[in-house]
Formats: C-alpha cells, structure tokens, sequence
C-alpha cells in the first residue's frame, strides 16, 4: 500500500490532504483514497453528498504556474518547492522593495501576480482603487480569526469585508556592525549623526518613502507619518545632507551588510533576525525616539489571472504547520498564536524578534495617507536625484 497506510487505519490531516491531492493529480485511484482515508465505508453516503470531495479548494483547475509578489528575503524557498510538489503548481517569486511599487505595478494593470504582499497601511487604498478582491475565506479553511492578534490584523478587514489575511508583522528599526562602528547608536537622531561621521559611505537607507522619509522626521522629532509642509521640509534637508556619506539607497541591503561593503542600514526585523543569526556582529536596535511597527498581510489582486491558485497557496500557507517554517527561516514575528505555540524557544525568546512592549511603544503604524500623499512622494524623488 502506498505510502504505508492501511485501509481504514486513522491517518492524520496531514496525510489526508497529501492523499487528496494525489487523488486530484490522478496519481491514485479514488478506490485506494476511499480506502487509505477510511471513507471507504462511507462511500455511499460521500456519493450522494455533493461538494464533501469536490471543495472549491480542490475543484478548480489550479493550472501549471502561479505568481507571488513580496519583500526581499521574505519566504523559505523550500515552502514554494514543497507546495508545487503537492499541487504541480510552479510559484514565480516577484520581489519588490516599496509598497509605492507595488501600487503602481496594480494601477497599470497586467502584473500576473496571483497573490501579492502589502503593509497594512496600504490595504483600504487597494479596496478603494478597485485593485483587490474580497476574500473567500470558505476557501481558507486553515486561517483561523480567533487565534489571530488583533493588534496586527485588523487592517485586513474594510467596512466588515475581509480582504487580506495576515502573513506576520514586525518593527523598522537599525543594524549595524559592531565590529565596525563602536559609537552607540540607540535613536534615529544617532542613525543619521552616525552616517556621516563613523559609518560615512557604508550606510544604506531604504528606497522606500515611507520608512526613509518616516525615519529622518522621527530624528528630527516629528511623527514618522507626517505629511506636513514644514516638517517633510526638514527632514528632506536632512536626507539631502546625508546622501553624499551613502553607501547605497536600497531596500535589499543584506547582500551588502554581509559582504561587509555597509555598515549600518536601516532594517525590518526579519532581515534583522537573519543578520544577527547568521553574523552575530550585526546587532538591531529599535530607535528610542520612535519610528515604525508594521504587520503585513496577503491579498489576491482583482487582476489575478489563476485566482484557485492563488488560493490553493494562500491557503497553504495559513496551515500552522507550514507557516511555522517560514517564520523560522524568515524571523519576523507571528500573528497566529496556533504558529506561536510551535515556534522554538529561541526565536520566541530572541528580542529581535519579540521585543519587550515597552520599546513597541513609541513606534507608530504607518497611516494610509502616506501612500498616495504627492509631497512625500516629491520629497523622496528629489532626494534620490540629488
């Protein structure tokens, strides 16, 4: 017998499903899933009930290839190889550095991204502009409401609609090689102070408004969302006068950092957690003077042209027992207390990771206005042709 199971013997959810789905590559006949699965002796019942084993999820063509837009160093390969050897479906990785991008890759139509990545900020402007759908959750059995954090995914639901789930959350915050920079930098003030001093030509700012501009207006100790006049005003000056001491305005800065060409960038926690994992000397710290907290969530794009693979995906990766491994190669935190409970220690325990709520505090979620706001939008264009 295939797989070493025996008729009618219990099998886990797990190997149900890996049955299921050979049943619907046709690699085994629906007689052996009857009998491995222990439906068998119901088959006549399953026979008149119409949809037990035909779910959406399972129905519909999911084709040969589906595409995935997201962030630099976001996902464990092994998670895509091991869903299109379960599926046959091949997942194209699009990897993109802003959100600012990605809403404009939607708005000129044609990405062939079946499912895609935003910040929670960004969400209600993608329902606004028509550009995603509302979600099907029949088809997401494995996504739980009630054992998420509402603090990171609320944002995912506009006007009692969901239409995004969320993938993990995390903090914009500071690494840097200690090995290499002996100064104490503990605020976006010293960020900035240091770039143009010790770390001068070895730092890396995103290329990414949001996070860059948010930043210089934190040292300067302005909210990281403002869009006033006189504030964006200063903190381009700023961003101006720090440019020549730059190593690179990048949002894939982990090349660099590793190579040792930078020093210090400005960096999300997940990058920060793999740094420090993989070259200790790179330490992260949150700015004491503030900056960001984000979470950022899935959603399948009104233009999606293999929507059931998309959701067949979406769907896999809400499964604990899958999310579980792409926190632990990816390092950002959870939203989904089911993943927290599987986690190791040592990532839970790891205040890169996990930081205490006190330095949560003065961290602010990025405000929808700040993707669309044309002056910040200048701002960064001008400081970029500098």
């Amino acid at each position: 017998m295939p797989k070493n199971y025996r008729e009618n013997a219990p099998i886990t959810a797990a190997q149900f499903m890996d049955e299921l789905l050979r049943l619907k590559r046709g690699s085994v006949s629906r007689r052996h899933f009857l009998g491995v699965t222990g439906l068998g002796l119901a088959s006549a019942v399953l026979a008149g009930q119409t949809g037990l084993l035909s779910s959406p999820a399972f129905a519909e063509d999911l084709g040969k290839q589906m595409s995935i837009a997201t962030w630099p160093n976001y996902h464990d390969p092994a998670t895509f190889e091991a869903f299109t050897a379960k599926t046959g479906v091949a997942v194209e990785v699009n990897v993109f550095g802003s959100n600012e991008e990605m809403l404009a890759k939607l708005q000129a139509g044609g990405t062939g991204w079946d499912l895609f990545v935003p910040t929670n900020y960004t969400i209600s402007t993608y329902v606004k502009l028509g550009l995603i759908d509302p979600l099907d959750m029949s088809k997401l059995t494995n996504y739980s409401p009630a054992t998420e954090t509402a603090r990171f995914t609320a944002e995912g639901t506009v006007s009692g609609t969901t239409y995004a789930v969320p993938k993990n959350w995390g903090t914009t915050g500071i690494a840097l090689n200690s090995k290499k920079i002996k100064t104490l930098v503990v605020s976006w003030k010293d960020f900035f102070e240091v770039a143009q001093n010790e770390a001068d030509t070895r730092t890396i700012v995103h290329d990414y408004q949001l996070t860059t501009i948010g930043s210089a207006l934190v040292s300067l100790g302005y909210s990281f969302n403002s869009i006033k006049p006189d504030e964006l005003a200063k903190a381009e000056a700023l961003l101006v006068k720090v440019k020549p001491h730059l190593y690179a305005i990048n949002s894939d800065y982990q090349p660099a950092m590793r190579a040792g060409d930078a020093w210090m960038t400005m960096c999300w926690t997940n990058d920060g957690a793999q740094l420090n994992r993989d070259v200790p000397e790179i330490k992260f710290v949150l700015g004491k003077d503030g900056g960001e907290i984000w979470s950022d969530f899935y959603a399948i794009p009104k233009s999606a042209a293999n929507k059931p693979a998309g959701y067949a995906l979406l769907n896999y990766l809400m499964d604990p027992a899958n999310a579980v491994k792409e926190h632990i190669a990816n390092g950002a935190p959870t939203t989904d207390s089911r993943v927290l409970s599987l986690l190791p220690k040592e990532i839970t325990s790891n205040i890169i990771v996990y930081p205490p709520d006190g330095q949560l505090t003065p961290l602010e979620f990025g405000a929808a206005v700040t993707l669309t706001d044309p002056a910040r939008a200048e701002v960064m264009a001008r400081f970029k042709s500098a």
